[in-house]
């Protein structure tokens, strides 16, 4: 790969967005690896050359065929609120920010075409106009856009009623723009998407996104507390699997984890676990008996017609837990965990009590494949790699699935093996391995030995 003069770079893109201060790059080239203290360091120093911001397809194209002609990576970011490096360049190059191209396309009832930079709040406040809302987004939908959740995401609150991104049907369209000697842009859909979910932005750059919508719900936020933790987590089941209820957030913390939730601090007396939950309003009525035969006490409720007032549950769930915590002891981590389907939940019980304080338990509940399943972003009392490492092998040996966020390598995050579909498609769009070079074992290799 070549490095270029900065001014040759910018004279390249005259008429494009370009950002060449080196604070602005550098802060440009970060996420939130940072919740992570074995990425840190990795990722220390690691910056792009120049940012380009495109504001249509057209500019896109033409940043593509500049970075083709003069092999330059190229590191697409949307808001940049990922937790594993996905958009740190690992070579430098041009750091492509999407978040100019924020045009909803259209919405019709239960689906919407948007451009990738588009905020997720933005399509859900414009799909809820008529009656429509997003299956799912992260903790982080006020800020992330939707071409960054596709690329890096995997599901969130939504997940527990329509599954994760990556389930077919989740996701309906995707252009993208490919990295070649003459860029094209290939439109791909049904199963074909696949090809680039989730994928790191290693796969060509997405500029546009079907996404299947759901009927909007009036959304009641409920903290439901406990006086112990197992009971609180076979609650949270038991709603999972309430079918007939719709729900749209089920998480449980494991005390001391609320204490971190400053703004909440009336509502969870210290040493209580708690459930934050989202429950459409019709099916509220049902709460109260199933809180009663956990024995747990609703200590908060939110009318739908409030949300956006105050406090909002949500970002208090999935990895905003890890940002309050880490707000109050930066020395916290976390983990992501997927649990075997187990009605029992004896599992999450046995590493519960096995780590104690040490491994927080802070489960969300979500559908996979139809089956209500117990996921963890456990908080970790971190000390050391090595640690970090002992614990992570602790819960594999269990039977526990962890998508390890203490990793930038495809492969050792959760995914083990990049999907041979995904590199077939790469060998096509992307020729010459410019697209966010760095984060995969098995391309590293063939870049190396070709």
């Amino acid at each position: 790969m070549t490095t270029l003069n900065l001014d040759t770079l910018t004279a390249a893109f005259a008429d494009i967005e370009t950002i060449t201060d080196p604070a602005q790059v550098a802060k440009l080239s970060q996420d939130y690896h940072t919740f992570s203290p074995v990425l840190v360091p990795k990722l220390a120093g690691k910056v792009g050359d120049i940012v380009v911001r495109p504001a249509n397809e057209a500019e896109v194209i033409k940043v593509a065929a500049i970075c083709a002609k003069h092999r330059i990576p190229v590191t697409v970011r949307g808001a940049g609120t990922g937790n594993y490096g996905q958009c740190v360049p690992m070579h430098g190059g041009v750091i492509l920010d999407m978040t100019k191209m924020h045009e909803i396309l259209w919405v019709k009832p239960a689906v919407a075409r948007v451009e990738a930079g588009v905020k997720l709040a933005a399509l859900d406040k414009k799909a809820r106009e008529i009656g429509w809302e997003m299956r799912m987004a992260p903790s982080t939908y006020r800020t992330a856009t939707i071409g960054g959740f596709i690329a890096g995401g995997s599901g969130g609150i939504g997940s527990i009623q329509y599954g994760l991104l990556g389930d077919r049907g989740n996701l309906l369209g995707l252009g993208v723009v490919t990295l070649e000697d003459e860029p094209r842009i290939i439109e791909l859909r049904g199963d074909d998407v696949q090809k680039v979910n989730h994928a790191w932005g290693i796969n060509g750059i997405i500029t546009q996104l079907e996404l299947p919508l759901a009927p909007a719900y009036p959304w009641a936020e409920v903290i439901v507390t406990f006086d112990d933790f197992m009971t609180a987590a076979k609650f949270g089941y038991a709603l999972g699997i309430a079918d007939g209820m719709m729900k749209k957030l089920i998480s449980v913390f494991a005390s001391p984890i609320p204490q971190y939730f400053h703004a909440l601090h009336e509502y969870i007396p210290q040493g209580k676990h708690s459930a934050f939950l989202m429950v459409a309003e019709p099916s509220l009525e049902f709460l109260p008996g199933l809180v009663q035969e956990y024995g747990g006490e609703i200590t908060y409720q939110k009318p739908a017609q409030d949300a956006g007032k105050g406090a909002n549950l949500a970002e208090f769930t999935w990895n905003h837990t890890t940002l309050h915590a880490r707000t109050v002891d930066t020395s916290i981590t976390y983990l992501q965990s997927i649990f075997p389907p187990d009605a029992s939940l004896q599992l999450v019980e046995h590493l519960y009590h096995h780590f104690g304080d040490e491994v927080m338990m802070h489960l969300e509940f979500f559908k996979v494949r139809g089956v209500v399943i117990a996921g963890a972003l456990q908080l970790v009392r971190y000390t050391t790699e090595e640690r970090l490492n002992e614990i992570i092998r602790y819960h594999e040996a269990q039977g526990v699935m962890i998508a390890n966020p203490h990793t930038y390598i495809i492969e050792d995050g959760g995914r083990k093996v990049i999907d041979p579909e995904q590199l077939k498609f790469k060998e096509m769009v992307d020729p010459y391995g410019l697209m966010n070079p760095g984060k995969s074992k098995v391309l590293e290799f063939k870049h190396n030995n070709s």
